[in-house]
């Protein structure tokens, strides 16, 4: 939580995600294309990749899973190759919504910090401004249009705190790390995710997961110069729940285990050809993206409003997307908030 929200945090990946759009006959090439073009999207450079990746770049490529490299909001020329993307780019070389947030204060905007918003005002299914805080310390901010986008598990958690409803149907791209031993592969010294492989429903790509790793006895005397991870990223069975308490409940299903499974064997074989020893360990559970607690209908597209919330309100993130993606969100989501900016202003 913070100004810039989770683009603040990301890994920069620029995919095109688009699992069950088609089938609501949502079609978001249009906002694809210009987001791309306004950010400057590109590939990191392969010289630049540690060896031990693109050895095992190679070795996806021998055992058919035509790996590609990621597209990113990364500028490779002020990228210092730390590898600490998820805790701020210290050079500026990713991109984050900050720079959008920039012009939107110069246009006008007001930005309130620590100002934590807790329900919706709603009067006659009509819209008519946030409470924030809670308590004797509560605040009304009032307006006739409001805009939610508090991601995934926030949105669902403010809606049903208001008396709103929101759908239990969230899906979170569940992610872990298979990590292997190669000395002095330094993996940390480069972008994570510099290049993926796509199945149907998931993902394999190069990521070190230190924290994950670090919770099995196996890795505790093994340096992090010395690890290796290549990442799971699997869209999973939206069968997940937020409650009006902000309480999170999402299992994992025997179908998404079977899934893993498989996706778990094929990052040990990438690993194996890579010359990258064992013991191979399974990194902790992640929820990677968190989505689909709003999510449009058939119906909805044409106004990018889920039918059953009250007039002046709409939800403009992750919670829109119906299903799970198992592939990096962050351009989906920015796509979908400028389709339902767009219908605002008509």
């Amino acid at each position: 939580m913070a100004t810039g929200g989770s683009t603040i945090l990301s890994c920069g990946n620029m995919v095109r995600a688009e699992h069950g759009l088609e089938e609501i006959g949502l079609n978001l090439t249009k906002e694809f294309d210009e987001i791309e073009e306004l950010i400057g999207i590109e590939t990191f450079p392969q010289q630049r990749w540690r060896p031990v990746t693109r050895k095992m770049y190679e070795a996806a490529e021998k055992l058919g899973l035509d790996p590609h490299p990621t597209p990113k909001s990364v500028n490779s020329l002020k990228c210092i190759s730390c590898g600490l993307c998820e805790l701020g780019c210290a050079t500026g070389a990713r991109w984050d919504s900050l720079r959008l947030l920039d012009d939107a204060l110069a246009r006008g905007a007001v930005l309130r910090t620590k100002s934590r918003v807790t329900r919706i005002l709603v009067e006659k299914d009509c819209v008519k401004g946030v409470v924030i805080g809670s308590g004797a310390s509560s605040k009304v901010i009032e307006g006739d249009l409001v805009v939610l986008a508090a991601g995934g598990t926030g949105t669902p958690q403010v809606l049903k705190a208001s008396g709103l409803p929101a759908k239990d149907r969230l899906w979170v791209d569940i992610v872990l790390t298979v990590g292997g031993i190669s000395k002095g592969a330094n993996q940390l010294k480069e972008p994570p995710m510099v290049w993926y492989t796509q199945e149907e429903d998931y993902i394999l790509s190069p990521y070190i997961d230190i924290l994950s790793l670090w919770l099995h006895k196996p890795w505790r005397n093994v340096s992090i110069d010395d690890r290796v991870g290549l990442m799971v990223k699997l869209a999973d069975e939206e069968q997940g729940a937020v409650y009006a308490d902000g309480k999170v409940e999402k299992k994992t299903t025997p179908h998404d285990r079977e899934r893993l499974n498989k996706a778990i064997l094929q990052a040990k074989e990438v690993l194996k050809s890579a010359g990258v020893s064992g013991p191979y360990i399974e990194g902790a559970h992640h929820g990677g993206h968190l989505g689909g607690t709003v999510p449009l209908g058939k119906d909805d597209v044409s106004s990018m409003k889920p039918s059953w919330l009250p007039d002046g309100l709409w939800v403009a993130d992750l919670s829109l997307a119906p299903r799970s993606q198992g592939l990096p969100t962050m351009l989906l989501t920015a796509a979908l908030a400028l389709r339902v900016a767009r219908k605002i202003a008509e």
